[in-house]
């Protein structure tokens, strides 16, 4: 895949998250090269400019001389890699790396091809960096983690190898490259910039609408399970609406649900009029919830393409104006989004998870299971589903509102893009156990109604499920089947069993 700078879509950062092979436009080149003329224009001036040759943050008007410039550059990288925490993955790493490459070759930020190159061949080389996952507060950029970045291009710190970290100097003579010595302002570019707060909240975007097409499936079968309608799915009530999200998820569960034999064995005589809401408004909350991630990748793309370090270059004037475009606040908006999108998809499954052991509600067998009381059945299931959805709530409070002063108060507003795009791993992985619990639960329900069966795309979810994991009679130990279900549903087995092709997809 060609990295485009600017033009870049989320399907194209997913591809990289993913491992797909990775490589530079050449075409930017003479952009990078006239933004680095303008860096060396300014030093034969003896201008003082800062990022180039004066310190940082609060110390901007101190004059850096030209002999020391290599040395301001490295001990600033060395002095920001200050970070604490476990290590980032590795797929996040990568889209870290090719996140700062697509900025960098926008040329505004005067570092040298030769930098360029360096960034390539840690993608050509898979050389992922040691980035401690803690000390970004989004804005300066993410410099903490940044740094830990630079130092591998360094030959400094260790790398994520096969067998465990490796020294970094050594990765980088076994791929033939150098350790790098930085130029005017290029520790500076390296180090500003939200390309890992924005590669973390990607991450949290993708996996969370992986797994919100994933509830849109146990849903449907949830429905079924407790023999709901299928009416408040009709399309002329969400056209009379008007939102895209709400139209396309009604359209999907419609999509599901036809054909049900279960649906049909209810069409008449049925004396509930209507069904709970966390079965009859899927299309309004998952709508919405769909139509927030939409949102929030539209912002992340276009921040993904963007410029995002400080002081900026621009060749065509000469000029290298200092602003802010390291602050992450979109970013951090962004994530805040999509922490409410998990948390709500995941309250909507969890009521439905409680409707299905309720009796006075599903009209299935207590917890689920023909012989309740001897067996507890599907009971500790649903208590574990509201826990991880209480702590998903806990977790989707806002950071972007929780901005705390640093560097003796230069900069005194942040954005905390990174703290609250991190989160998003946590609740994606909560949601996800919820989701299987779902999976498990609605199967079960629909082997209860037997010989009654279901569609053919939930009839095939259902199918697959019970490849691994056999319907539940006698009580057994519950987490392995969690696991198993949860396994289906990240690895998107369960919904190419489906096979539905009218789940909502992100289009930034």
């Amino acid at each position: 895949m060609i990295i485009s700078p600017g033009t870049m879509r989320l399907a194209d950062w997913r591809a990289v998250q993913e491992g797909d092979a990775a490589r530079l436009d050449a075409g930017c080149r003479a952009a990078v090269e006239a933004a680095a003329g303008c860096v060396a224009a300014i030093l034969e001036r003896d201008e003082a400019v800062y990022g180039i040759n004066t310190g940082f943050g609060r110390l901007a008007s101190t004059r850096i001389e030209p002999a020391d410039l290599a040395t301001l550059q490295r001990n600033l990288v060395l002095s920001h890699a200050a970070g604490v925490g476990e290590a980032l993955p590795a797929p996040i790493v990568r889209m870290v790396i090719a996140l700062k490459l697509a900025s960098l070759a926008r040329g505004a930020s005067g570092v040298r091809w030769e930098t360029i190159e360096a960034l390539q061949g840690l993608l050509d080389h898979d050389i992922l960096p040691v980035i401690p996952a803690q000390g970004s507060v989004g804005a300066s950029g993410d410099l903490a983690p940044l740094a830990h970045m630079t130092c591998t291009l360094l030959g400094i710190g260790e790398v994520l190898g096969a067998a465990g970290r490796e020294d970094a100097a050594a990765a980088l003579g076994r791929a033939g490259m150098a350790p790098l010595v930085l130029g005017p302002k290029e520790g500076l570019a390296l180090l500003n910039g939200t390309q890992v707060s924005t590669a973390i909240a990607l991450t949290g975007l993708f996996r969370a609408e992986r797994l919100c097409r994933a509830a849109l499936l146990t849903g449907a079968l949830t429905t079924d399970a407790a023999r709901g309608s299928d009416a408040p799915f009709d399309s002329r009530i969400h056209a009379l609406r008007g939102h895209a999200g709400q139209m396309a998820v009604a359209a999907a569960l419609r999509t599901l649900l036809a054909g049900s034999g279960i649906r049909d064995s209810h069409r008449t005589g049925d004396p509930r009029v209507q069904d709970p809401y966390s079965l009859r408004c899927q299309p309004q909350v998952m709508g919405a919830v769909f139509d927030l991630l939409g949102q929030a990748g539209r912002t992340l793309a276009t921040e993904a393409n963007g410029v995002s370090d400080n002081p900026l270059v621009f060749a065509e004037t000469g000029e290298v104006i200092s602003g802010g475009n390291f602050h992450a606040e979109y970013v951090a908006f962004a994530a805040d989004q999509i922490a409410l999108a998990i948390a709500e998809a995941g309250s909507l499954a969890e009521r439905r998870i409680a409707l299905l052991v309720d009796p006075a509600h599903s009209g299935l067998p207590a917890f689920l299971t023909r012989a309740p009381g001897l067996n507890s059945g599907y009971m500790i299931p649903q208590v574990t589903a509201a826990a991880l959805v209480a702590e998903n709530r806990m977790l989707a409070h806002p950071a972007s509102v929780d901005s705390i002063p640093t560097s003796a108060n230069q900069e005194d507003h942040v954005s905390m893009a990174t703290h609250g795009a991190m989160r998003l791993l946590r609740m994606a992985d909560n949601l996800s156990h919820v989701l299987a619990i779902e999976y498990l639960m609605a199967a079960q329900g629909i082997d209860l109604l037997a010989p009654l069966a279901t569609s053919a795309p939930l009839g095939r979810m259902h199918a697959v499920l019970r490849e691994s994991v056999p319907v539940l009679g006698e009580d057994r130990l519950m987490a392995p089947d969690i696991a198993r279900a949860r396994a289906l549903i990240e690895s998107g087995a369960a919904e190419r069993a489906a096979g539905c092709d009218a789940l909502p997809e992100l289009d930034a």
